[in-house]
């Protein structure tokens, strides 16, 4: 079950630059969270976002090259599986100029209800909402 592909498009902000002058390893994290619940909050119904929230339970990030203030970045995510409680989501940061990736990354996703924080399977229902 490979979803669409969601993207967004950025400029690397002055804030996420570190000592070395480049793009911090920690932004990209933040970022690739950041389109994902953008993601569910653009596709979820208001009583999905009520009721289901969703904790990061793995995450793994292969960097290929560096990114810099000012350069105009490119992310992409989309889920590659759900099973069970788990949904397995992927991003690609490129940088537009050049189209270089940036980044590829993936993330283990757990459903829980909102109330009672446990474990919650994933329905068909919400499957469908990012086909």
């Amino acid at each position: 079950m490979i979803s669409e592909i969601f993207t967004k498009q950025f400029i690397v902000p002055s804030s996420v630059i570190d000592i070395r002058n480049h793009v911090n390893n920690l932004a990209y994290m933040e970022w690739c969270l950041d389109i994902a619940e953008a993601h569910w909050s653009l596709k979820a119904p208001k009583d999905f976002q009520e009721n289901y929230v969703w904790y990061v339970i793995h995450h793994a990030i292969d960097y290929k090259a560096e990114a810099f203030e000012g350069e105009e970045l490119e992310i992409s995510t989309w889920i590659e599986k759900n099973e069970g409680v788990k949904s397995e989501r992927r991003y690609k940061i490129k940088r537009i100029k050049d189209n270089k990736t940036l980044i590829e990354a993936k993330t283990v996703w757990c459903l829980l209800n909102v109330k009672t924080l446990r474990p919650t399977k994933i329905t068909e229902e919400i499957s469908t909402l990012f086909l």
